[in-house]
Order: C-alpha cells, then sequence, then structure tokens
C-alpha cells in the first residue's frame, strides 16, 4: 500500500495538486464516460463508492442488478455500508496529501456536496463541478442496460432531485466552475469540444493562497531531508 510520505511527494509536484472536480448527474446519465472524456489522464484520484460497492458484490456472490426492498435490507446493505468506509478512508488519504480529486457522485444531496465542497475550499482545494445532464428517458434507457441497474423508482427519484438541484450547484460553484455537459447523444464533435474546454479550466495552475502557502512548505520540508 502506498505510504502518505509517497501520497505527499507525489502531491507537491502533481500539477493538479489542490483540484477538486465534482461529478452530478442521476443513474444512466453516462458520469463515468463523461468523467473520462473530460478529466481522464489528468492523475485526479477517483473517489467512488460504487466501484468498491461492486467488488463487494461480486466478492459475496451477489447480483448487480438491484433487487427489491427486503432483499436490499437484507442482503446489501452491509457491502455497501463497507464500501462507503473504504471510500472516506481514500479521500481522507488523498486529501492528507492534498491531491487533486474526482469526486463521483449523483449530486441529489445537495447539502452533502455543499458541505464537502466547503470543507476542501477551506483547504485551499479549487472546487467544480461537472453536471452531466439527460432527459429521464435516456437515463431510465440506459439503467436497463448498466451491469448495475437500480429501480425504475430510484432513478426516476435521482433524476428530479438532481434536476431540482442544477441551479443551487451552478450558484455555488459560480459560472467559471460549473460545467453542464449534454450527454443525450449530442454530436461527439460537439462532445469534444466541450471536453477540451473542461480539461483546459481544470489543469490551469493553482492561484490559492492557502494551497500555495502549503506547497511551498512541503517543498522546503524535502529539501530538508
Amino acid at each position: 500500500m502506498i505510504t502518505y510520505e509517497q501520497f505527499i511527494n507525489e502531491g507537491v509536484y502533481d500539477p493538479n495538486i489542490f483540484k477538486a472536480v465534482f461529478m452530478a448527474g442521476g443513474p444512466g446519465s453516462g458520469k463515468s464516460f463523461i468523467a473520462g472524456k473530460t478529466a481522464g489522464g489528468l492523475g485526479l484520484k477517483t473517489i467512488n463508492s460504487d466501484d468498491a460497492f461492486e467488488r463487494y458484490l461480486k466478492k459475496e456472490g451477489l447480483s448487480l442488478k438491484m433487487p427489491g426492498p427486503e432483499t436490499v435490507e437484507k442482503h446489501w446493505n452491509v457491502p455497501r455500508a463497507k464500501a462507503k468506509r473504504v471510500t472516506v478512508k481514500k479521500q481522507a488519504l488523498a486529501v492528507e496529501g492534498r491531491l487533486g480529486l474526482l469526486i463521483d457522485g449523483t449530486g441529489h444531496e445537495y447539502d452533502k456536496v455543499a458541505k464537502r465542497a466547503a470543507e476542501l475550499n477551506q483547504l485551499g482545494y479549487e472546487t467544480s463541478m461537472i453536471f452531466v445532464n439527460t432527459s429521464l428517458e435516456v437515463s431510465l434507457t440506459r439503467n436497463q442496460k448498466r451491469t448495475r441497474s437500480v429501480q425504475p423508482t430510484l432513478v426516476k427519484k435521482s433524476w428530479k432531485d438532481v434536476q431540482a438541484n442544477m441551479g443551487k450547484y451552478q450558484s455555488f460553484f459560480g459560472p467559471a466552475n460549473f460545467f453542464i455537459v449534454d450527454n443525450n447523444g449530442v454530436e461527439q464533435d460537439l462532445l469534444h469540444i466541450s471536453a477540451k474546454h473542461i480539461r483546459r479550466a481544470i489543469v490551469k495552475p493553482v492561484k490559492n493562497t492557502i494551497a500555495l502557502a502549503w506547497i511551498a512548505n512541503e517543498k522546503k520540508k524535502k529539501k530538508r531531508t
């Protein structure tokens, strides 16, 4: 396992240190696809409990298709709780080294996202959001084709919650740091242009004074060792 010192060494010279990109979009919106197009290859540490959740489900021999409420309560809650604990630890370790983050979630709980972003801002992080927008019909269709699908009623609820939060997120992150990507099946050329615009914004040098002071201090420490 990578040590804290290795994280620090990686972070100080990482061009995307002190960057935190939040993903938002309901089930079936194509967040993973858009994340790869916009932030892939930038060295950001992906924070997503779904990845760990799927590993635990497979380890327990459970289906990735979301069952009924009683079965969820009996079989899914334990691996989901484990996945969340592992993800929290992963983020905490990355934040200690001030590494760049790609925080992948639906964004249906505005208060939780805003609280997490505000905490990162206080540490000197420059936060932004990529909002993956699709119609409800597209989300429902894609959800059914996913390896790990959820109940249509949950897709509808999540979609409505995320849509209701769009304006709040735009106000919180600000126009310069809030990017809406239409993923309803738009032309690849348009998607490519959108992705290039977002990538340019993400890789801009850090200007936050808290971040710059932290980086300078860590580099001094390295010179003394």
